[in-house]
């Protein structure tokens, strides 16, 4: 069964974020484009099997998300039913537990 994929409007906003990093650092579209492309293609390749990504643990319990690592950014999702939703696309060398909202920082 392939699971269908759904990106949270933060997500997408994340997304935006990434083409922006990538083609400011590149000064190319098509390197931005080609950029967002091939983490996008890794994200679709989870949907045969979405488990098969990282599970995530706060203090040694599994927080409901999986993730997914391509090359400077960190692909959060969860699974449920036959959706893989997308809810983050976060720089890899962030807090990004404290954006995931798990309790880091407080």
């Amino acid at each position: 069964m392939k699971y269908q994929i759904v990106y949270s409007k933060t997500a997408l906003r994340d997304l935006d974020r990434v083409w922006n990093d990538v083609f400011e650092a590149s000064k190319n579209d098509n390197t931005a484009l080609k950029y967002i492309n091939e983490l996008m293609s890794k994200v679709e390749a989870k949907a045969d099997n979405p488990k098969s990504g990282a599970p995530l643990y706060y203090q040694d319990l599994f927080v409901g998300y999986y993730f997914i690592v391509f090359k400077a950014y960190i692909v959060f999702y969860r699974v449920d039913k036959d959706k893989l939703y997308v809810d983050r696309v976060l720089f890899g060398a962030s807090d990004y537990m404290r954006y995931l909202h798990l309790g880091a920082g407080e």
